[in-house]
């Protein structure tokens, strides 16, 4: 039997159907005829197939070597199939792919200046990195390749919204994100980036409908697993609502797995948006030049860091600059201060990366991590410093223990086995283990698996699981012993 980690022509689909589904906006704000979905490691594509045929699905394309699948559904069913399969025991998550806007606010030609490189510490942090070597992925609108002040850090990108490489941008938002991160530094034009010798991965992911730039989560995933697959350690995504999606949640583990880490914007609607916390990617709010929240930026338990985002001067399409308001452009700072830190120090984890950016930031508001700044403004001359020092080896194991089914089971057909693992960083995988023999492996929370026990022979069984963190350690649940009894027709 084939591992779902194989293609298969029974569940490919050709991009073609796919992007032409997308080629307008629909009336509802999610795609018909699509929604997305994980299965659980472990569920082998034959099983698989069956499963979304009886829950109603078609055919369904997998995004990159990720484990995210856009499947195709009958127009009108996909709030139904999305609540079928949230149920199904054998998927990790299913959702609608829903449409959603940028996340800027106005642009004001006479607004900002560059203040946010002072106050992030940035032109000291230059002394030692300028981001050299990293490759930072922004998913948007496409960049004006051609503008005079980005075009030297340009590296092919991909438009998982057309399929194809054409990254113009067909909006003006990603020229402008570009430029907040990686504009080129010490070229006597215009403005500088914060990571000026980083290079700049176009990756469109949006569209134009009435006047206005939209992105899909299957958009994003899909981009963010072809950035992930050539080369990028840094992804920025500066549209609404992002850390609400599973599957976009899902390929920024993918691309931690890879040594990444993905940033996305908090949103502009002053309120708390209410988002369940993540550990895969860091959401970035607002700030003013005098370290105030922006008045317009979100907040919420789900911020990890903020950076400046009022007034911030960029590139503009066309080849001009202006000003710009927005956690879209929040974000890309944080972001290129990552790349900064990568930069300085390349042996260092993702994980380690992001530790570092949480511990040097600038506490702002109540002590801690709190709603409105996460752990705080980025620091980039204190990271890149922290990033120079040897980091403390890590030699905790992670924790892990098998929470279902329970020890002494009688079980049989697919079993969906559930385990709970933490570490002192992160875990960055877990493997189960069938009668000692590796079956399986998950990268991203929550772990699970989708077992298939007609593989082994009636009677007891033992179930293990092993979750790794990124320094090597490894941690041993206890054993769990299983009855399995499945009928000779199986």
């Amino acid at each position: 039997m084939k591992s779902i980690l194989s293609l298969s022509s029974v569940i490919a689909l050709a991009f073609a159907s796919y992007t032409a589904s997308s080629s307008a906006a629909p009336p509802e704000a999610f795609a018909l005829g699509r929604i997305l979905v994980e299965p659980r490691a472990g569920l082998a594509i034959d099983e698989m197939s069956k499963l979304m045929k009886q829950h109603g699905g078609n055919q369904s394309r997998r995004l990159g070597q990720s484990n995210i699948h856009v499947l195709e559904v009958s127009k009108g069913s996909e709030r139904a199939m999305v609540s079928r399969l949230k149920n199904n025991p054998h998927f990790k998550f299913a959702e609608l792919d829903q449409m959603v806007p940028v996340a800027a606010t106005a642009n004001d030609p006479y607004l900002g200046s560059e203040w946010h490189i002072n106050k992030i510490a940035a032109n000291t942090a230059w002394d030692t990195s300028q981001g050299a070597g990293v490759t930072i992925a922004i998913l948007d609108s496409g960049v004006d390749s051609a503008h005079a002040d980005l075009a030297g850090n340009i590296v092919a990108g991909y438009n998982s919204y057309d399929n194809n490489t054409n990254t113009a941008d067909v909006c003006g938002h990603g020229t402008k994100v570009a430029g907040s991160a990686a504009a080129v530094t010490n070229n006597a034009l215009g403005v500088a980036g914060v990571a000026g010798k980083a290079k700049i991965m176009p990756i469109r992911i949006a569209f134009l409908s009435s006047g206005s730039c939209y992105a899909y989560f299957s958009t994003m995933a899909s981009g963010l697993t072809w950035a992930a697959d050539h080369g990028a350690r840094i992804a920025n995504i500066s549209y609404a609502s992002v850390p609400a999606s599973s599957a976009v949640q899902s390929a920024a583990n993918y691309l931690r797995s890879k040594g990444g880490l993905l940033f996305v914007s908090a949103g502009n609607y002053n309120r708390d948006e209410g988002f369940t916390p993540t550990t895969a990617m860091i959401p970035v709010s607002a700030t003013a030049s005098n370290d105030t929240r922006a008045s317009f930026s979100s907040y919420g338990a789900f911020v990890a860091l903020s950076a400046p985002g009022s007034g911030i001067y960029t590139t503009v399409k066309g080849g001009g600059y202006g000003g710009v308001n927005g956690t879209s452009f929040s974000s890309p700072i944080a972001a290129a201060v990552g790349a900064l830190v990568m930069a300085a120090n390349p042996s260092l984890t993702a994980d380690q990366v992001q530790d570092i950016l949480f511990n040097t930031a600038v506490d702002l508001g109540t002590a801690g991590r709190d709603i409105y700044f996460g752990y705080g403004r980025v620091n980039a001359a204190g990271a890149v410093a922290a990033a120079m020092a040897a980091p403390l080896p890590d030699n905790v194991a992670p924790a892990v223990a098998m929470t279902s089914p329970s020890g002494n089971s009688t079980v049989s057909g697919l079993v969906a086995i559930d385990v709970n693992a933490s570490d002192n960083r992160a875990v960055t995988r877990v493997d189960l283990k069938v009668n000692g023999i590796v079956v399986a492996s998950d990268t991203s929370v929550p772990f699970g698996f989708s077992w298939n026990s007609s593989g082994v022979a009636n009677g007891i069984n033992s179930l293990a699981a092993v979750a790794y963190d990124a320094a090597g350690n490894a941690g041993n649940s206890s054993t769990v012993q299983v009855n399995v009894a499945n009928s000779a027709s199986r």
